[in-house]
């Protein structure tokens, strides 16, 4: 199972980025998908999460309204477009797949089974 997450840089304070995750080798359509990001000296948090049938998106409270996850059943990708960037939003940013049997989406890291490794975004003010 492979997950790679791209499309990371840096970026202005209120500028855009889109980041892609691909995946291989796991049934996509039966994973629910979500981004978490980390910052240095912070602790890996929950950014976005999207059900397996792309239903039913959660968001954390700082990035409702400027962030939008995203996916593409049929080529097994994920996404996450990210408006009105902050310098408080610069991290790593992880795609991560959590094998479901429902509508659920976790947002909780040791919940999830696959991680990607990480794609930088960093916003200058």
């Amino acid at each position: 199972v492979q997950l790679q997450a791209c499309g990371g840089g840096v970026v202005q304070t209120g500028g855009s980025l889109r980041l892609s995750c691909a995946t291989s080798g796991l049934s996509f359509s039966n994973y629910a998908m979500s981004w978490f990001r980390q910052a240095p000296g912070k602790e890996r948090e929950f950014v976005a999460a999207i059900s397996r049938s792309g239903h039913s998106p959660h968001y954390t409270a700082s990035v409702k309204g400027r962030f939008t996850i995203s996916r593409d059943n049929a080529k097994n990708m994920v996404h996450l477009q990210m408006n009105s960037l902050k310098p408080e939003d610069t991290a790593v940013y992880y795609c991560a797949g959590d094998r479901t049997f429902d509508a659920t989406v976790e947002m909780s890291a040791k919940e999830y089974d696959y991680w990607g490794q990480g794609t930088q975004v960093t916003v200058s003010s």
